[in-house]
């Protein structure tokens, strides 16, 4: 959901002043260093949002003083640190969010993606399977299309297994069928992959990345037609779209 001007400007004013009160004041009578800690992990979370990442760290390494054996605390920490470009830091707060919260598996599945990110190919791949099969796990389709973009590029015949996991659980997710039908094409198959385009824009939203994903399908197969369809889709409802700019310059082959 977006925020409005004024509510953004509002928000910032909010935390500004917090960040200001929680440098010249104790803890307040009552409160645990867990309280505070959870109230500092939040704000970093909202900076974080607001791409304030300096006063993210601030208040991110507050809420590790307070309270370092807490998951939450530490996962947020790492993000921070891995958006700052911290590698040290982030690797250090990611392994004890994960050590920490070995038995969330909301938690494993974040470090998990850090894995993939980190090139830690094997391990990520292994610890999105292991979350995948928790029973604790609520939308175990996440994972597996995780897994899939985990291994996309390394192990292609393996990502193609994980989104076809993701959808055998949820058949119309909207990521892995995005995922596998830009797999498809990528290997040289348009005409799977603009089947699965179809199937998508009949059980989604559309968005700039499937139509763009569709012109390309139905020119390699040589539908003019269809493909004129989808680039007038993309120009119409999404005309700001970077897909869209494209093709005023070069049109998709």
């Amino acid at each position: 959901m977006k925020i409005s001007l004024v509510t953004g400007v509002l928000v910032l004013v909010c935390l500004d002043f917090a960040l200001g009160a929680q440098a010249s004041t104790k803890l307040a009578p009552g409160k645990s260093p867990q309280d505070a800690a959870s109230v500092n992990d939040q704000l970093a979370i909202e900076y974080m949002k607001l791409d304030k990442l300096a006063i993210a760290q601030e208040f991110a390494e507050r809420a590790l003083d307070e309270d370092p054996h807490n998951a939450n605390v530490q996962m947020t920490a790492g993000i921070v640190y891995e958006r700052l470009e911290s590698t040290a830091k982030a690797d250090r707060a990611y392994e004890s969010a994960a050590k920490i919260g070995k038995n969330d598996p909301n938690i494993l599945n974040t470090y998990a993606g850090y894995l993939c990110r980190r090139h830690r190919i094997g391990e990520g791949e292994a610890l999105f399977v292991k979350v995948a099969k928790n029973p604790a796990y609520q939308t175990p389709e996440v994972a597996y299309m995780n897994a899939g973009v985990c291994m996309r590029g390394t192990n292609d015949l393996a990502a193609e297994g994980y989104f076809r996991q993701a959808l055998a659980l949820r058949a119309t997710m909207p990521e892995a069928m995005l995922q596998l039908a830009d797999l498809m094409f990528e290997r040289g198959d348009p005409d799977q992959a603009a089947l699965i385009v179809q199937r998508y824009l009949g059980t989604n939203p559309a968005n700039p990345d499937i139509l763009w994903l569709g012109v390309k399908a139905q020119r390699k197969l040589g539908d003019e037609a269809v493909a004129a369809d989808y680039v007038r889709r993309l120009q119409k409802e999404f005309p700001d779209s970077q897909q869209a700019r494209s093709l005023q310059s070069a049109p998709p082959r």
